[in-house]
């Protein structure tokens, strides 16, 4: 999935009914900036209109962090959005229900019908994106309602749920089995790291030999090997300093080829660890550590 480098406004944006409303509110145009900030920085993420940080949605906090604006006025700003349509509420996660049309996209939709399904499947893969980090269980949170089971004829509630747990399976399944251009960013591993590996310095910036080398590695492994091999880093005392060298692993050393397997194989893990009289770690690793210095 190709990065959103800009989002479309129409010139008569101030004239919308919904813009003309938010107008009469108190602080509207805090309002308004809030709206632009959303637009941008989910072209940002790139992540088709859902605000997720890996499998975490976004909160208020979040949201009055990023912007740099009160919470009290972020969260009137997104009540007022939700009131107007202009976002949705799925499963705790805001999404922009109408996203594409604000993308950088290339042509525009020939045919009405075709814009309409375009969309409808659009909407159906947000929703089943936020819902993707339920626990679905067979008592999984989904209301099958006696209307409902009147309109499908012989569907029971037991089958609706069966059904909608098939399809939130399909679509897990679909993501880590999707091509890595479509479904894993250079962004996405580094949020990954950054929200996984809190006791190692934090990425700050993607430099092209950092996108380089994440990419070289998504051609073997997967975003779901790439989680367990953060969470094996973080779980390992020597990786994070505690060796005779006084050394920490970074971003860039555990994304190498060679200390990725490693780490991965649990060459690292607290329970190959070796320890001296003093407790201190005994480096065994040397030959992976040499070419840091």
């Amino acid at each position: 999935m190709a990065d959103v480098k800009w989002i479309k406004i129409v010139t008569d944006i101030f004239d919308d009914e919904k813009v003309l409303m938010i107008e009469t509110l108190p602080e509207c145009d805090t309002i308004i900036v809030i709206w632009f900030k959303l637009l941008c920085l989910a072209g940002k993420k790139n992540n088709c209109g859902v605000f997720q940080m890996g499998h975490i949605p976004y909160t208020d906090e979040m949201f009055a962090t990023i912007f740099r604006r009160p919470i009290n006025t972020v969260r009137l700003a997104l009540n007022t959005f939700e009131q107007f349509g202009m976002v949705e509420i799925v499963n705790n996660t805001v999404t922009i229900p109408n996203w594409e049309k604000h993308q950088s996209l290339d042509k525009l939709e020939s045919a009405q019908a075709k814009t309409r399904q375009r969309v409808a499947r659009h909407r159906e893969k947000q929703k089943m994106l936020a819902e993707s980090n339920l626990d679905c269980n067979v008592t999984c949170n989904v209301t099958v309602t006696q209307s409902n089971t009147l309109r499908n004829g012989d569907v029971t509630p037991t089958d609706k749920i069966r059904e909608d747990k098939n399809r939130i399976d399909k679509i897990r399944e679909e993501g880590e089995n999707a091509s890595n251009e479509a479904e894993a960013r250079p962004s996405q591993i580094v949020d990954l790291f950054n929200s996984i590996c809190v006791s190692f310095p934090s990425v700050r910036s993607i430099s092209e030999a950092r996108k380089k080398a994440i990419k070289a590695r998504l051609n073997t492994y997967t975003v779901e090997q790439f989680k367990t091999m953060f969470e094996m880093a973080e779980a390992s005392p020597f990786l994070k300093g505690s060796n005779n060298r006084n050394w920490q692993a970074n971003f860039d050393w555990l994304i190498k080829d060679g200390n990725f397997a490693k780490v991965l194989d649990g060459n690292y893990s607290d329970n190959k660890a070796s320890y001296g009289a003093n407790g201190v770690v005994i480096d065994h690793s040397k030959d992976d550590l040499d070419d840091l210095f």
